[in-house]
């Protein structure tokens, strides 16, 4: 199966797939050394993801996307609202949403043949387009997700970041370049990465309803 994995970070969402033949775009060079290191027979390609996206998209099988998030967030406007109270120097100002992000949905649903997962946050509005929610998050599929996963809520604020590099299976100890803490918060939860793809496959085991988490 021939996957291609956008917005990879460091690959919490990749972690548990087995017999599939990923090509991983991620813009950050740093954080794709960290992924380079731990899926070491993937192929990397440092770059925008969206644009990459929509020249290759027919390559493959499965596409899993997960544009930028921030914009869309209830938590990315209740900074605004907080900070508009305030006059501190360090502001968070209202931004347009990145509509990105329904960009790539309608390219997938209306020209893609393969099978699709567009992943983001639950958003601070109605979603244009209806997703399937698993916890905090919403996902964008072509096809039957017929068993939910209970999603514990994200707790990686409060905790320290090694707790959460033994939670996920990664040492970032030795990289540099980046917000550890937020690679960490940008993971899907390895247990919902799994079980969306073998939905995808239309394998349903009950391994496929353990309890997962999601991180962002």
């Amino acid at each position: 199966m021939k996957i291609l994995n956008l917005y990879a970070g460091i690959g919490g969402n990749r972690k548990l797939w087995e017999d599939v033949e990923v090509t991983a775009v991620e813009i950050n060079p740093d954080v794709a050394k960290v992924y380079s290191d731990h899926f070491p027979h993937d192929k990397i390609v440092v770059g925008d993801a969206h644009e990459y996206l929509l020249e290759n998209y027919e390559n493959y099988d499965f596409v899993w996307t997960s544009p930028p998030c921030p914009t869309h967030s209830q938590m990315g406007r209740l900074r605004v609202l907080n900070n508009s109270k305030n006059t501190g120097a360090h502001l968070s100002k209202a931004k347009y949403p990145d509509m990105k992000l329904y960009q790539e949905i309608l390219l997938l649903q209306h020209y893609f043949k393969g099978k699709f997962c567009v992943e983001n946050v639950e958003a601070f509005y109605n979603p244009l387009i209806e997703p399937t929610k698993i916890g905090r998050h919403w996902f964008w599929v072509n096809f039957k997700i017929p068993h939910s996963i209970d999603v514990a809520p994200s707790k990686i604020e409060n905790g320290k970041i090694k707790e959460w590099e033994e939670k996920l299976g990664y040492d970032l100890s030795e990289y540099v370049g980046f917000n550890k803490r937020l690679a960490l918060r940008n993971c899907v939860d390895p247990d919902v990465g799994l079980h969306i793809l073998n939905c995808a496959r239309n394998i349903i085991t009950k391994s496929n309803t353990k309890q997962g988490e999601l991180f962002v």
